[in-house]
């Protein structure tokens, strides 16, 4: 095993932990972003729909950090 293998093999391990603790941040922001529409809903039950709508684009944008953080562990490093 030489030296390049070695480095391409820690690199790819590091990545699949960079992505691991990446995802947890989209994890707890889709899941304010629903306890907070849960909240609304329950306080203006007349306004579910259009509160329903803003949830899924807050839960778009949030997941939008996980595929950014998956596609950071594509990147290659010199």
């Amino acid at each position: 095993m030489d030296a390049t293998t070695v480095l391409a093999e820690i690199n790819g391990n590091l990545a699949a932990v960079g992505y691991g603790l990446a995802a947890i941040g989209p994890a707890i922001g889709v899941g304010i972003v629903v306890g907070k529409t849960i909240e609304g809903v329950a306080r203006q039950p007349e306004l579910a729909g259009r509160l329903q709508v803003l949830m899924w684009i807050g839960i778009a944008f949030t997941e939008a950090l996980a595929f950014v953080g998956i596609a950071v562990g594509f990147i290659p490093f010199p």
